[in-house]
């Protein structure tokens, strides 16, 4: 496995996304181990884009501007309504802290949802993927698999840092009602600024 790909993909993964803000917010709100399951249901969440671009389909989204607007003006709307709702603290991303009672099948649809109205994963594994499987590779589907194998490994090792980190520190944030308030807000302006860059995403 060539280190240009470790590399390429530790960059991809580490830069903050919808996953790794609700990864956080889930640790500061519950603490660890609900942390830990929202970065299990982050990288679980990379399976249908990966699936979509082993079996082609990617292609045709890459290609079908119809398709790709549809799904990447679902995903601009429903992150404007995360940080909407994470403003009231009343949907899926809450700095407040409350019980770890949230059901784990609710919060793994929430994260699904979160994937799969980001059509920039499938076209991700499109063009990204390939490069490291040269055409005429034997077995390049298994090739493909460990690598987007790896992929989701790192996912999760960096997911559930971000998620332990900041239940770590949940005490002092949790006891200071003002910084509280300006985490909230961040973590809305920061489903904005997604919601913008996702509509501005061109295939």
């Amino acid at each position: 496995m060539s280190i240009e790909f470790l590399i390429t993909t530790l960059i991809v993964v580490i830069s903050p996304g919808a996953g790794a803000i609700y990864t956080i917010a889930t640790g500061l709100g519950r603490g660890g181990r609900a942390s830990l399951w929202a970065a299990v249901f982050c990288t679980l969440g990379i399976v249908p884009h990966m699936l979509t671009a082993i079996t082609g389909l990617a292609a045709v989204l890459h290609t079908c501007a119809l398709a790709f607007d549809i799904i990447k003006y679902l995903g601009v709307a429903y992150l404007l309504y995360m940080a909407w709702s994470t403003l009231r603290e009343t949907g899926a991303v809450s700095v407040a802290a409350r019980q770890d009672t949230k059901p784990l099948g609710a919060m793994a649809a929430e994260v699904m949802l979160i994937n799969l109205l980001n059509p920039k994963l499938s076209v991700f594994f499109f063009a990204f993927l390939p490069q490291f499987v040269p055409s005429g590779t034997p077995n390049a589907v298994t090739r493909m698999l460990e690598l987007s194998g790896v992929f989701m490994a790192m996912t999760f090792a960096v997911f559930a840092f971000y998620g332990l980190f900041a239940a770590a520190i949940r005490g002092q944030v949790m006891s200071r009602p003002a910084v509280l308030n300006w985490m909230r807000r961040s973590f809305a302006a920061a489903f904005v600024v997604l919601g913008a860059k996702l509509a501005l995403t061109q295939r």
